[in-house]
């Protein structure tokens, strides 16, 4: 990737920041702007010279071809299952990355990544198998929900910062993205539509809470009853208990009525007993919370089990007499590895497209 001074990077830049770098340049302006914005953007279409307002400023459509940088990189596979699209996007560098769209009723939600890797190492995670390569630019972040609408047509109004890496750990990139994924003339996903999620980076939530979006979504990866727990299978805990971990979410900003997400990956014989329901409920009593329940989606050589359905009502069941707000979360593209805690896996690159199911595109 081009990464000069001279490139306008198209991706990094909110519509008004586009127009300052036009008129810094060209004498131009918010005019020009705004019809780049609406065709990248808004129409997902990257053939923005043919948009009527540059007919008529050939020596200015010229240079700007040649300086605008809009992200390219390719989509190299897809897969398919109930609906649920994982797809892997090949990066300059050669590092491959996966997104994936999840169908709702009248629209759609695309699951980000924001890291090639994770160096977070949680013991049920496939992307934390990998080790951190390196932080996504800003560009390759929104890049991910141009592909979603340009390359397969899904209308998205949900953004989901739960793909591959922790969020709080790219935290400047990620902040910069969703301010470009919020602009109204382009891609116009409000901070409603928009959840952050983390393991339990607390230095990063406090970061976001500063920045005092009370309509931003805020997910903690959770997982666990206790300290003893979650220390064994989340290495972070060991950096940010969670008594310290707690505080943060009773800090964090939060519209009228909200709530953080507390993400529970429910894992056969480690966090499932009926003590464990119990203890969650007393460690999140003070907090505005609600859980999403999550069966374990296994990674490969896992030394974990999968509850049951059976199971995972049982423990719902026992939250529910606890009198915690929790609701279960369908497990969608699990046997297409799409599911959460499954992205990432390399192996699924060598070419056998008949046993992993993938499409080469």
């Amino acid at each position: 990737m081009d990464r000069t001074n001279t490139c306008i990077p198209l991706f990094e830049l909110t519509c008004s920041e586009l127009a300052s770098e036009l008129k810094k340049r060209y004498g131009k302006g918010h005019f020009h702007a705004a019809a780049i914005y609406r065709e990248v953007f808004y129409k997902g279409n990257a053939n923005w010279e043919n948009a009527q307002e540059f007919q008529n400023s050939k020596k200015f459509l010229k240079q700007l071809r040649l300086d605008l940088r809009i992200d390219r990189t390719p989509v190299i596979a897809t897969q398919t299952e109930d609906d649920v699209t994982k797809f892997a996007t090949r990066l300059c560098d050669g590092n491959v990355i996966e997104s994936v769209i999840i169908p709702m009723f009248t629209h759609a939600t695309l699951c980000v990544s924001t890291q090639v890797g994770c160096r977070m190492g949680c013991k049920f995670c496939e992307t934390g198998r990998m080790g951190f390569v390196r932080d996504l630019f800003v560009e390759e972040i929104v890049a991910q929900l141009f592909k979603a609408k340009s390359v397969f047509g899904a209308n998205i109004r949900n953004i989901v910062f739960m793909g591959m890496g922790e969020p709080l750990d790219n935290f400047e990139n990620v902040v910069r993205s969703i301010r470009v994924m919020e602009d109204q003339r382009g891609f116009d996903i409000p901070h409603r539509y928009v959840s952050v999620s983390t393991s339990g980076r607390v230095d990063g939530i406090r970061k976001l809470a500063q920045l005092n979006w009370p309509r931003l979504n805020l997910a903690v990866s959770l997982n666990a009853p206790n300290d003893r727990i979650r220390s064994r299978i989340m290495p972070v805990n060991n950096l940010y208990p969670m008594a310290e971990l707690r505080k943060a979410m009773m800090d964090f900003p939060m519209k009228k009525n909200g709530a953080v997400y507390v993400e529970y990956v429910l894992i056969k014989n480690v966090n499932d007993a009926r003590r464990h329901a119990r203890q969650l409920a007393e460690y999140l009593a003070p907090v505005r919370a609600k859980v999403n329940l999550i069966g374990y989606n296994p990674r490969t050589s896992s030394p974990f089990e999968t509850p049951s359905e059976e199971e995972v009502d049982r423990f719902l069941d026992w939250l529910v007499e606890e009198r915690v707000f929790v609701r279960k979360r369908s497990s969608k593209g699990r046997s297409i590895r799409a599911a959460c805690g499954q992205l990432g896996g390399k192996h699924v690159y060598r070419g056998d497209e008949n046993r992993t199911g993938f499409k080469r595109v």
